[in-house]
């Protein structure tokens, strides 16, 4: 991406309208720059989904390394990422030129919140304590959330162009790692406690960096709210001694003092990706709690008519 980026440098782009805008999209999309980003992408996320049913319904043992499944996902995920790079070279578009760039943004933030919520029988939601949610929801996020986050990394994947600005090949490079992490299902890599966690601190870097990069002095926001919730919920999950949390927590004050001092009005950011994620994972066990009570509902009418 980065060698061949500066090729991508004369295409000719709207201006930036605000952040609701893309900027990275043609002026006249062609119904091939369409038909190729939207075709890609279906087969690309066909296939992501039917490598997770396969493995959920053939395989279904964790073992050290490689399975057939794995080579396969792999292999496939490799492809695309190389196809991706030829359709942005030939015909520029991804997804962006028809879907709004919240869409995008939705999910990333539905990934990270059902990693949240199916984590929290293994290490709680607030500093290692357990909350109110059935063990039938987690279970339903954990049997299903590899289909959700196939659609969320690869949505994502082709709705930006393989284009070299920094905030893309840092995104691209995240990307990647998610995609390494599900073509790695049921081995016991994928269940490693310090590797899900690179995953999962990789936003604390992406965000933090892109916000950077941009130049809005937004940047401590997106580094103290990802750095929050790892403080509040992910560590808890490391099995790390007490004090080593609490010195963690410490870095954590001391740091915020640091960057805050003489802008106390603005401390309130460090509370607003923390809340709005906290808030989606009640949001999310709700949603999922009520659609399995519809399913047995209808599935106990279905019983009783047969009976009848």
């Amino acid at each position: 991406m980065w060698l061949a980026g500066r090729r991508l440098e004369s295409i000719p782009l709207w201006p930036d309208f605000g952040p609701s805008w893309y900027y990275w999209r043609l002026m006249q999309p062609t119904f091939w720059s369409r038909a190729t980003a939207w075709g890609f992408y279906l087969v690309h996320q066909l296939f992501a989904w039917g490598v997770i049913y396969y493995a959920q319904t053939r395989v279904r043992k964790y073992v050290p390394g490689l399975q057939g499944v794995n080579v396969l996902a792999l292999a496939g995920n490799a492809f695309f990422i190389l196809l991706h790079f030829v359709q942005t070279h030939l015909w520029y578009d991804g997804l962006a030129q028809d879907v709004s760039i919240w869409s995008s943004q939705a999910s990333v933030i539905i990934l990270l919140v059902w990693v949240l919520l199916m984590e929290t029988p293994r290490r709680g939601l607030f500093a290692g304590k357990k909350v109110p949610i059935s063990k039938q929801i987690t279970g339903f996020a954990r049997k299903y959330h590899g289909y959700i986050f196939a659609w969320a990394v690869v949505y994502t994947f082709w709705y930006h162009p393989m284009v070299a600005t920094s905030g893309h090949l840092i995104g691209f490079f995240y990307m990647f790692l998610l995609m390494l992490q599900g073509s790695l299902a049921f081995t016991r890599m994928h269940v490693n406690k310090w590797w899900t966690l690179v995953q999962e601190v990789g936003v604390f870097f992406h965000g933090t960096l892109v916000a950077v990069m941009q130049g809005d002095n937004l940047w401590p926001m997106f580094a103290f709210g990802f750095a929050g919730i790892f403080v509040l919920t992910q560590m808890h999950g490391l099995g790390l001694r007490r004090w080593v949390k609490w010195a963690i927590l410490g870095v954590f004050v001391a740091a915020a003092i640091v960057v805050y001092n003489g802008q106390w009005p603005r401390l309130n950011e460090i509370i607003r990706i923390p809340l709005i994620e906290y808030l989606a994972v009640f949001v999310l066990a709700g949603l999922i709690g009520g659609g399995l009570w519809v399913a047995r509902q209808v599935g106990q009418r279905r019983s009783a008519s047969r009976g009848a």
